[in-house]
Protein backbone atom coordinates (compact mmCIF):
# COMPACT_ATOMS: atom_id res chain seq x y z
CA UNK A 1 0.00 0.00 0.00
CA UNK A 2 1.41 3.36 -1.04
CA UNK A 3 1.62 6.40 1.22
CA UNK A 4 -1.26 8.03 -0.68
CA UNK A 5 -3.46 4.99 -0.16
CA UNK A 6 -2.63 4.94 3.56
CA UNK A 7 -3.68 8.55 3.95
CA UNK A 8 -6.92 7.92 2.03
CA UNK A 9 -7.70 4.93 4.26
CA UNK A 10 -7.07 7.04 7.40
CA UNK A 11 -9.29 9.82 6.08
CA UNK A 12 -12.13 7.36 5.48
CA UNK A 13 -11.76 5.97 9.03
CA UNK A 14 -11.84 9.43 10.54
CA UNK A 15 -14.93 10.35 8.53
CA UNK A 16 -16.74 7.18 9.60
CA UNK A 17 -15.88 7.80 13.27
CA UNK A 18 -17.04 11.40 13.08
CA UNK A 19 -20.34 10.40 11.49
CA UNK A 20 -20.86 7.66 14.07
CA UNK A 21 -20.11 10.03 16.92
CA UNK A 22 -22.45 12.67 15.51
CA UNK A 23 -25.22 10.07 15.11
CA UNK A 24 -24.84 8.96 18.73
CA UNK A 25 -24.97 12.57 19.87
CA UNK A 26 -28.15 13.25 17.88
CA UNK A 27 -29.75 10.07 19.20
CA UNK A 28 -28.93 11.09 22.75
CA UNK A 29 -30.39 14.54 22.18
CA UNK A 30 -33.57 13.07 20.74
CA UNK A 31 -34.04 10.60 23.60
CA UNK A 32 -36.20 10.96 26.68
CA UNK A 33 -33.33 11.14 29.18
CA UNK A 34 -33.85 14.07 31.53
CA UNK A 35 -31.07 16.68 31.41
CA UNK A 36 -28.70 16.92 34.35
CA UNK A 37 -29.01 20.29 36.07
CA UNK A 38 -26.50 21.87 38.42
CA UNK A 39 -27.25 24.66 40.84
CA UNK A 40 -24.17 26.83 40.79
CA UNK A 41 -23.96 29.80 43.13
CA UNK A 42 -22.83 33.04 41.49
CA UNK A 43 -19.16 33.83 42.04
CA UNK A 44 -18.31 36.42 44.66
CA UNK A 45 -15.43 38.88 44.53
CA UNK A 46 -13.88 37.32 47.65
CA UNK A 47 -13.43 34.00 45.82
CA UNK A 48 -10.47 35.57 43.99
CA UNK A 49 -8.56 35.07 47.24
CA UNK A 50 -9.51 31.40 47.57
CA UNK A 51 -7.59 28.41 46.24
CA UNK A 52 -9.62 25.38 45.06
CA UNK A 53 -8.99 23.78 48.46
CA UNK A 54 -10.09 26.96 50.28
CA UNK A 55 -13.32 26.90 48.31
CA UNK A 56 -13.86 23.21 49.03
CA UNK A 57 -13.24 23.80 52.75
CA UNK A 58 -15.73 26.66 52.79
CA UNK A 59 -18.41 24.56 51.09
CA UNK A 60 -17.72 21.59 53.38
CA UNK A 61 -18.07 23.79 56.46
CA UNK A 62 -21.33 25.22 55.12
CA UNK A 63 -22.71 21.73 54.48
CA UNK A 64 -21.57 20.45 57.89
CA UNK A 65 -23.24 23.31 59.71
CA UNK A 66 -26.41 22.78 57.69
CA UNK A 67 -26.32 19.10 58.68
CA UNK A 68 -26.10 20.13 62.33
CA UNK A 69 -29.02 22.50 61.89
CA UNK A 70 -31.08 19.68 60.37
CA UNK A 71 -30.17 17.51 63.35
CA UNK A 72 -31.22 20.31 65.69
CA UNK A 73 -34.63 20.54 64.02
CA UNK A 74 -35.15 16.77 64.20
CA UNK A 75 -34.06 16.64 67.84
CA UNK A 76 -36.44 19.41 68.82
CA UNK A 77 -39.24 17.54 67.09
CA UNK A 78 -38.47 14.31 68.92
CA UNK A 79 -37.81 16.05 72.24
CA UNK A 80 -40.41 18.83 72.68
CA UNK A 81 -39.62 19.12 76.40
CA UNK A 82 -36.21 20.59 75.47
CA UNK A 83 -37.90 23.34 73.48
CA UNK A 84 -39.94 24.18 76.56
CA UNK A 85 -36.72 24.40 78.58
CA UNK A 86 -35.22 26.83 76.06
CA UNK A 87 -37.82 29.47 76.89
CA UNK A 88 -38.50 30.21 73.20
CA UNK A 89 -42.11 30.07 71.93
CA UNK A 90 -41.46 27.83 68.91
CA UNK A 91 -38.83 25.78 67.09
CA UNK A 92 -38.10 28.43 64.46
CA UNK A 93 -37.09 31.06 67.00
CA UNK A 94 -35.08 28.59 69.07
CA UNK A 95 -33.16 27.42 66.00
CA UNK A 96 -32.55 31.00 64.90
CA UNK A 97 -31.09 31.93 68.29
CA UNK A 98 -28.79 28.89 68.39
CA UNK A 99 -27.59 29.48 64.84
CA UNK A 100 -26.87 33.13 65.59
CA UNK A 101 -24.84 32.18 68.67
CA UNK A 102 -22.84 29.64 66.67
CA UNK A 103 -22.12 31.83 63.67
CA UNK A 104 -21.32 34.96 65.70
CA UNK A 105 -19.19 33.24 68.35
CA UNK A 106 -21.55 34.10 71.20
CA UNK A 107 -21.92 32.12 74.43
CA UNK A 108 -25.08 30.31 75.51
CA UNK A 109 -26.13 31.33 79.03
CA UNK A 110 -27.27 27.78 79.88
CA UNK A 111 -23.74 26.46 79.23
CA UNK A 112 -22.10 28.87 81.68
CA UNK A 113 -19.64 30.11 79.06
CA UNK A 114 -18.50 26.61 78.02
CA UNK A 115 -17.88 25.70 74.38
CA UNK A 116 -16.60 22.80 72.30
CA UNK A 117 -15.82 19.49 74.07
CA UNK A 118 -16.22 20.99 77.55
CA UNK A 119 -19.73 22.10 76.68
CA UNK A 120 -20.46 18.71 75.12
CA UNK A 121 -19.48 16.86 78.30
CA UNK A 122 -21.62 19.23 80.37
CA UNK A 123 -24.68 18.94 78.13
CA UNK A 124 -24.51 15.13 78.10
CA UNK A 125 -24.28 14.85 81.88
CA UNK A 126 -27.46 13.71 83.69
CA UNK A 127 -27.38 16.79 85.92
CA UNK A 128 -27.70 19.37 83.12
CA UNK A 129 -31.12 21.03 83.41
CA UNK A 130 -31.09 23.38 80.42
CA UNK A 131 -32.13 22.99 76.80
CA UNK A 132 -30.15 19.90 75.90
CA UNK A 133 -30.88 20.05 72.16
CA UNK A 134 -29.63 23.60 71.70
CA UNK A 135 -26.65 22.97 73.96
CA UNK A 136 -25.73 19.74 72.17
CA UNK A 137 -25.75 21.29 68.69
CA UNK A 138 -23.98 24.42 69.93
CA UNK A 139 -21.21 22.36 71.55
CA UNK A 140 -20.59 20.27 68.42
CA UNK A 141 -20.71 23.26 66.09
CA UNK A 142 -18.23 25.30 68.14
CA UNK A 143 -15.94 22.26 68.34
CA UNK A 144 -16.09 21.95 64.56
CA UNK A 145 -15.34 25.63 63.96
CA UNK A 146 -12.45 25.61 66.46
CA UNK A 147 -10.92 22.61 64.66
CA UNK A 148 -10.92 24.71 61.49
CA UNK A 149 -8.98 27.53 63.13
CA UNK A 150 -12.07 29.42 64.31
CA UNK A 151 -13.23 30.14 60.75
CA UNK A 152 -16.20 29.19 58.57
CA UNK A 153 -14.74 30.66 55.36
CA UNK A 154 -11.21 30.06 54.13
CA UNK A 155 -8.76 32.08 52.05
CA UNK A 156 -5.19 31.85 50.80
CA UNK A 157 -3.68 33.16 54.02
CA UNK A 158 -5.55 30.65 56.22
CA UNK A 159 -4.05 27.37 57.39
CA UNK A 160 -6.01 24.30 58.44
CA UNK A 161 -4.37 21.48 60.41
CA UNK A 162 -5.21 17.97 59.24
CA UNK A 163 -4.78 16.54 62.74
CA UNK A 164 -7.42 18.86 64.22
CA UNK A 165 -9.88 17.98 61.46
CA UNK A 166 -9.20 14.29 62.10
CA UNK A 167 -9.82 14.82 65.83
CA UNK A 168 -13.07 16.64 65.07
CA UNK A 169 -14.26 13.69 62.95
CA UNK A 170 -13.55 11.25 65.77
CA UNK A 171 -15.27 13.55 68.29
CA UNK A 172 -18.28 13.63 65.99
CA UNK A 173 -18.44 9.84 66.00
CA UNK A 174 -18.23 9.78 69.81
CA UNK A 175 -20.93 12.45 70.11
CA UNK A 176 -23.26 10.42 67.88
CA UNK A 177 -22.65 7.33 69.99
CA UNK A 178 -23.16 9.19 73.27
CA UNK A 179 -26.37 10.69 71.94
CA UNK A 180 -27.82 7.22 71.55
CA UNK A 181 -26.40 5.80 74.81
CA UNK A 182 -26.56 8.41 77.58
CA UNK A 183 -29.46 8.11 80.02
CA UNK A 184 -30.79 10.19 82.87
CA UNK A 185 -31.06 9.16 86.54
CA UNK A 186 -34.36 7.38 85.77
CA UNK A 187 -32.70 5.32 83.05
CA UNK A 188 -34.39 7.17 80.18
CA UNK A 189 -32.46 8.48 77.14
CA UNK A 190 -31.25 12.04 77.60
CA UNK A 191 -32.39 12.76 74.06
CA UNK A 192 -34.49 10.65 71.70
CA UNK A 193 -32.81 10.25 68.30
CA UNK A 194 -32.51 7.05 66.23
CA UNK A 195 -35.25 4.51 66.66
CA UNK A 196 -35.52 0.82 65.81
CA UNK A 197 -38.73 -0.64 67.18
CA UNK A 198 -41.96 -2.35 66.24
CA UNK A 199 -43.40 1.07 65.44
CA UNK A 200 -40.80 1.75 62.76
CA UNK A 201 -37.19 2.59 61.98
CA UNK A 202 -35.65 6.05 62.07
CA UNK A 203 -31.91 6.15 61.39
CA UNK A 204 -31.86 9.63 59.87
CA UNK A 205 -29.77 10.96 62.77
CA UNK A 206 -27.03 8.39 62.14
CA UNK A 207 -27.13 9.19 58.41
CA UNK A 208 -26.66 12.92 59.01
CA UNK A 209 -23.78 12.32 61.42
CA UNK A 210 -22.24 9.97 58.85
CA UNK A 211 -22.31 12.71 56.21
CA UNK A 212 -20.45 15.11 58.50
CA UNK A 213 -17.79 12.54 59.38
CA UNK A 214 -17.33 11.64 55.70
CA UNK A 215 -16.78 15.28 54.74
CA UNK A 216 -14.27 15.76 57.53
CA UNK A 217 -12.33 12.62 56.61
CA UNK A 218 -12.23 13.71 52.96
CA UNK A 219 -10.78 17.05 54.04
CA UNK A 220 -8.09 15.26 56.03
CA UNK A 221 -7.12 13.19 52.98
CA UNK A 222 -6.99 16.25 50.74
CA UNK A 223 -4.89 18.15 53.28
CA UNK A 224 -2.44 15.28 53.63
CA UNK A 225 -2.18 14.91 49.86
CA UNK A 226 -1.67 18.66 49.51
CA UNK A 227 1.19 18.58 52.03
CA UNK A 228 2.69 15.51 50.34
CA UNK A 229 2.62 17.21 46.94
CA UNK A 230 4.52 20.19 48.33
CA UNK A 231 7.48 17.89 49.04
CA UNK A 232 7.12 16.09 45.70
CA UNK A 233 6.98 19.35 43.76
CA UNK A 234 10.09 20.60 45.57
CA UNK A 235 11.91 17.38 44.66
CA UNK A 236 10.85 17.82 41.04
CA UNK A 237 12.23 21.34 41.03
CA UNK A 238 15.62 19.98 42.11
CA UNK A 239 15.69 17.00 39.74
CA UNK A 240 14.39 18.69 36.62
CA UNK A 241 16.08 22.07 36.44
CA UNK A 242 14.73 23.95 33.45
CA UNK A 243 16.40 27.22 32.52
CA UNK A 244 14.08 29.97 31.38
CA UNK A 245 14.43 31.59 27.93
CA UNK A 246 16.01 35.04 27.90
CA UNK A 247 14.72 36.20 24.54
Amino acid sequence: MTTSQVWQHCARCISINLIAGLSLTLCACGGTTAPVTHQVAPARASEVFQSPFDRMSTLAMRDNLNSLYRLMHKLYQRNPRELHKSGYPNIDIAEQKIRHAIEHNQALPALQGLKEVQALSYVLSPHFNGDRVGGFIYAIATMLITAHGGRTEFYLTDKVEAQYIHNAARNMEKAAWLLSQRKDVQGQPLLLSNEISEDGRNLSFAVEFGKIVARLDLMVQVLEEQNRRIGVNYAHSLLFINFLPVQ
